[in-house]
């Protein structure tokens, strides 16, 4: 008799996860070494401001430094366009307009692409939060539920973690994912894309994701909303059921790789 799936957490009348739960499945799934966080747009900076227990950068930081407070020491932090070290960051969230300037890409120009057209068209093809809706965001741990519910989750983790977690998705409702790379600024492939789509959208972190924020070498960053979560994690029980799950064992380069593949591909 096969052994029943366990379905993942279910939101609850007012739309709410139990978030612990949610991240304690997602962690015996998945093994994440990161925390997994919520981020969250505010129309006011009181409303942000009135998050329990969440803190004000007392200097200037990136975005990216932000988001890794909260993943890598899980924190929860606040900020406004003013907290942020330039336009590249807020335009991202919304914070900044995506002015003439900005548009250039000037301050790109010779650093990170060869012309300023090059630049220009960089900027131009970045997905970014419509100016002008909000003033601020936060970003919080997913389990301490104080972002309920956040707008995006984000999720970091290897490339194998990663592949699976992208398979627990396409368990059902299958989809093809076609994903962007802009470069530098990928935070505008992660977060920028999901607060702008809704779509589940996943990201290679940049250089100043990892110089700054503190994304290590092996990390993936996934941004997704958080009613596709539960999704995930029955494909990801499903998958386990059948032999799919984390840690992938190698099999061996040089073996006869049909007893294995008849147990994974039929």
């Amino acid at each position: 008799m096969a052994t029943p799936i366990t379905l993942g957490p279910r939101p609850n009348a007012a739309g709410s996860y139990d978030w612990p739960a949610l991240v304690d499945r997602l962690n015996v799934r998945l093994r994440l070494k990161t925390t997994p966080i919520g981020m969250k747009m505010f129309a006011t900076r009181a409303e942000m401001e009135a998050i329990p227990k969440i803190r004000r950068p007392k200097s200037i930081h990136t975005t990216d430094q932000i988001v890794g407070q909260a993943s890598r020491l899980g924190w929860t932090v606040g900020i406004t366009n003013d907290d942020l070290v330039g336009p590249q960051c807020g335009a991202v969230l919304g914070l900044h307009p995506r002015d003439e300037d900005w548009l250039s890409g000037d301050k790109m120009n010779g650093v990170w692409f060869s012309t300023l057209e090059d630049a220009g068209a960089h900027q131009n093809a970045m997905d970014t939060v419509p100016y002008g809706r909000y003033e601020a965001m936060a970003v919080s741990p997913l389990a301490g539920g104080r972002l309920d519910p956040p707008d995006i989750c984000l999720i970091y983790a290897n490339p194998a973690q990663m592949i699976l977690f992208i398979n627990g998705l396409q368990w059902t409702g299958y989809k093809k994912f076609d994903w962007s790379c802009v470069g530098e600024s990928a935070c505008a492939d992660s977060w920028g894309r999901a607060l702008a789509t809704g779509e589940p959208s996943l990201s290679i972190p940049c250089f100043a994701e990892r110089r700054y924020g503190g994304v290590p070498d092996d990390e993936l960053l996934m941004a997704i909303a958080p009613h596709f979560l539960p999704k995930v994690l029955d494909g990801l029980d499903a998958l386990s059921r059948n032999g799919l799950r984390y840690p992938i064992p190698p099999y061996g380069v040089q073996g006869d790789a049909r007893a294995g593949l008849a147990k994974s591909y039929g």
